[in-house]
């Protein structure tokens, strides 16, 4: 079954503000990786470390690496239904994927064996979160369909959900309680009792909404999907404010590593878009795709991430897709640089041994001069966000250094 497309046979556009790299620097940002497969691909999860990650999607595709994406193993799940979601809980041992007519694995083996859960649906299945243990979960899928198990999926119950549009997605931030889930029509609904009641909150758009994430509490969260939409809320959902994406391309997935301020969303025509401040601005990155990209994860930093989707398509990128490989020459490179950033990430601020007293210029992800500063304290009074130093007055290559809460 494939998502609905309202833009797909359009020519694509790229709108609004496109990455600025500072002069010198290489490229690295979004690497394809060989995933082994042509098939679709419709999630992406690691569940501990960004070594040991999997990706399912179209066929029963499921596809696995111990190794950061340099290999991606085939694994049998036992279905040729197509699957939409996948989410190991608490370790890369036990996981779940769900997708058509209803189908629900789980594997407690690391994927050595995926065995066919009694889910009682016969429909489509698109999301899959468990939020604190491999016990405790929920499935969402269409015609409003919400699932919940206590017992690692040994039993599913069906929940009222009081809807009949399609659910995409759902995310519970910090507990098995409060959680939201998104669909269709600009549907939003949200729990504070594990699922007894759904509430629907006021979205302020019809758009079909793909993906939801709450960064670190159930206050401030995410929504992303068709049209390039965007919402934000930050009292737990009272209201949604849209955001300026800077695309009209369908947004499929929203991920917010660390914090509230540095995320990640794709979508279709290989968008790839972030922002460092909570999503007042967002820059449009380099995928070197046409692909539809439907899922995106950062495993533990906002470095080091993942996106696939269709054709089989795996992107990789280590460097917050910005696309700087800082150079080995010039003094400045990261491998064997003259001035180097300690600590880095810093929370408060930086300083540049043996360079105290020396000024330093800092840009931000799109180019922009966002301060001068002595090497004794860099960075000191910035938001949290991926920035590019340099002596002031020079043109050698940048190092990049990462701000964090």
């Amino acid at each position: 079954m494939k998502r609905f497309s309202f833009s797909r046979l359009a020519l694509c556009v790229l709108c609004g503000a496109s990455l600025y790299v500072l002069p010198g620097l290489a490229s690295a940002g979004w690497v394809p990786q060989t995933s082994g497969t042509t098939n679709d691909l419709r999630s992406v999860h690691f569940p501990v470390n960004d070594l040991t990650g999997y990706a399912v999607g179209q066929l029963g595709t499921i596809r696995k690496t111990t190794n950061g994406g340099a290999a991606w193993g085939f694994q049998t799940s036992g279905t040729t239904d197509a699957l939409f979601g996948v989410h190991f809980p608490v370790d890369a041992s036990t996981g779940y994927a769900v997708g058509s007519g209803g189908v629900i694995l789980k594997t407690t083996n690391g994927g050595a064996g995926w065995d066919s859960l009694t889910s009682g649906a016969t429909d489509a299945l698109f999301g899959v979160h468990f939020p604190v243990d491999a016990s405790t979960g929920y499935v969402v899928g269409v015609v409003g369909t919400i699932l919940k198990t206590t017992n690692g999926g040994a039993t599913w119950v069906s929940q009222t959900s009081g809807t009949p549009q399609w659910l995409r997605s759902v995310h519970f931030p910090v507990d098995a309680q409060t959680g939201y889930t998104v669909g269709h029509s600009g549907t939003i609904l949200k729990t504070t009792d594990g699922s007894a009641n759904w509430l629907p909150q006021t979205s302020g758009t019809t758009d079909v909404l793909f993906g939801v994430h709450f960064p670190v509490d159930a206050q401030t969260g995410y929504t992303v999907g068709q049209s390039g939409t965007i919402l934000k809320t930050t009292d737990g959902g009272t209201n949604w404010v849209p955001q300026t994406s800077g695309t009209t391309n369908i947004l499929g997935s929203v991920h917010f590593p660390v914090d509230a301020q540095m995320g990640y969303a794709v979508g279709d025509w290989g968008t790839i878009i972030a922002t460092t401040d909570g999503g007042t601005n967002w820059v449009s990155q380099t995928s070197g795709t046409a692909n539809i990209l439907f899922s995106v994860h950062f495993p533990v930093d906002a470095q080091t991430g993942y996106a696939v989707g269709n054709n089989g398509t795996i992107l990789k990128t280590t460097d917050g897709g910005v696309g700087v490989e800082n150079g080995r020459d010039q003094g400045l490179g990261i491998r064997d640089q003259a001035y180097r950033a300690t600590p880095n990430p810093f929370t408060s601020f930086a300083t540049l041994p043996g360079h105290e007293a020396e000024r330093f210029s800092i840009y931000d992800i799109s180019g922009r001069k966002v301060g001068t500063y002595r090497g004794d304290r860099v960075g000191e009074g910035l938001s949290p966000g991926v920035y590019f130093l340099r002596p002031t007055d020079s043109n050698a290559k940048p190092l990049r250094i990462v701000k964090v809460r």
